[in-house]
């Protein structure tokens, strides 16, 4: 039988201890030939917070991992009863995610493994100015981030007005 991909979802921020539950739970049923690749779709960042740089890996879909398998009774199980996975995306029987979007995640993958991109962290409170957009050339005050979405919520002081503005991250640069 032919193997094909599948979308799971673990705990979120657990993606790696998921695949490794996985991992040793298909060498422990010896159903070695049922399964093929594991992805956690991720790119290497550098984040800037308080002055200091540091790489990490950012997934692209959090508490998600692609799973590449031939779908039977026991591969389904081992699966299914893995520590750190809440199962199989989507209602009743898994359905295969189509070739052409595991094409398109995987070059996604690729190419985030060739440029390392900067993800700076902003804080709550922090103020910021902002550098592109209709409020360019305005200072503001950071509301709430949001990371997965690479957006900020920001105060910005419009007439005299305190006017909450949704910006992203490419948009503005700390004061520092």
């Amino acid at each position: 039988m032919e193997k094909k991909w599948y979308i799971i979802n673990t705990v979120g921020g657990q993606e790696v201890k998921a695949k490794a539950s996985i991992l040793e739970q298909v060498k422990l049923k010896n159903l070695e030939d049922n399964f093929g690749e594991i992805l956690i779709p991720s790119e290497r960042v550098v984040e800037v917070s308080r002055g200091k740089k540091k790489e990490k890996d950012r997934t692209f879909f959090p508490g998600y991992i692609f799973i590449q398998m031939v779908l039977t009774e026991s591969s389904w199980h081992v699966v299914k009863n893995t520590p750190k996975v809440g199962g199989f995306v989507g209602k009743g029987k898994p359905q295969p995610v189509p070739e052409d979007q595991v094409i398109k995640v995987t070059k996604q993958v690729q190419e985030g493994a060739k440029s390392v991109s900067v993800a700076v962290t902003f804080s709550v409170g922090e103020s910021i100015s902002i550098i592109d957009g209709p409020f360019n050339g305005f200072d503001a005050v950071v509301e709430e981030v949001s990371e997965d979405k690479m957006k900020l919520k920001v105060t910005v002081g419009i007439f005299g007005r305190p006017t909450s503005v949704e910006l992203n991250f490419t948009q503005v640069k700390n004061l520092i």
